[in-house]
């Protein structure tokens, strides 16, 4: 199966790309893997005619969104993300009026209609940055994760208000349950992703993105890391340090959309070129604009 992976993308000219929460075969046979930052900017550059996105439908979208011109693929149609549809735009339309004067910061895990809405898009990675672009004295809007708001909120002292959204796999760690881990790994750096409730963030030895993370434990002389995040940074952590020792907090650390990609639905999307990603031209627009500010920062 990998071998014909392999030459049905050399025969359409394709990439694939994959987030580090994805199985570990599938990420074995990206081109790049990486967390959302990365994976969108690899996705502005690629020379490729095809990009087969390995992760879920707003990742995707966004990259059709980054290269219009460009045929994109999610090998499950039916890998969405909670998150990004705990917020229509609609009702983003209707949080703006309240706050005329405000700028809309977007979390990447929203649909296009709300990055179209939006003034500025971010990632986790990048969230303290884009934040600290705006004026000081603006009031600033910031959809769908609340957390991740709270957490750039707490870091920035900036006057932010937060949509009620969150990702339900982060959101189920608690701070009891981070204890418990500390007690059975008490050497072990805590990395807690920015998705975690305030009173889990607050007992990381670090918060960051997952490329962040992976970058760190690479880059760190700690031997002992507890990973607050999707049991799949494992596999890309593993294989960067393998000297050096990985915990997940809880076993049960599983995002369900980030699992159903497999081998085979890589290469049915590669073959029959099914499941493509399209965007209305006018939303894509104004979309683009949002995730070009992001990246331009």
């Amino acid at each position: 199966m990998i071998n014909a992976i392999q030459k049905l993308k050399q025969e359409k000219n394709a990439v694939i790309l994959a987030h580090n929460y994805e199985l570990p075969e599938i990420q074995d046979i990206a081109d790049f893997t990486g967390d959302s930052l990365n994976l969108s900017r690899q996705a502005a550059k690629t020379k490729a005619d095809r990009i087969v996105f390995c992760g879920v439908h707003f990742m995707a979208e966004t990259a059709k969104i980054i290269s219009p011109d460009k045929q994109v693929l999610l090998p499950d149609a039916t890998a969405g993300c909670p998150m990004a549809d705990m917020i229509s735009a609609t009702e983003l339309r209707e949080f703006k009026a309240s706050y005329p004067d405000a700028v809309t910061v977007c979390y990447i895990n929203s649909t296009a209609e709300v990055k179209a809405e939006s003034d500025l898009c971010c990632t986790s990675a990048n969230a303290i940055k884009v934040i600290e672009s705006i004026p000081a004295d603006k009031t600033i809007l910031f959809v769908p994760d609340k957390y991740l708001g709270g957490w750039a909120t707490k870091k920035t002292g900036r006057n932010i208000v937060c949509w009620n959204g969150f990702c339900p796999t982060h959101a189920r760690i608690t701070s009891e349950i981070i204890l418990q881990a500390k007690a059975r790994h008490p050497e072990a750096l805590l990395l807690v992703h920015p998705e975690c409730r305030a009173e889990v963030c607050d007992l990381a030895d670090k918060v960051m993105s997952t490329g962040q993370m992976i970058a760190f434990a690479r880059e760190s002389h700690a031997q002992d890391f507890l990973l607050c995040t999707e049991k799949g940074i494992l596999h890309q952590l593993i294989k960067d340090n393998p000297m050096k020792r990985f915990h997940l907090v809880s076993k049960d650390f599983i995002c369900p959309n980030m699992k159903k990609i497999t081998l085979e639905k890589v290469y049915l999307s590669l073959k029959k070129e099914q499941f493509e990603i399209t965007v209305n031209p006018e939303i894509a627009a104004r979309a683009r604009l949002s995730i070009e500010r992001m990246l331009a920062l």
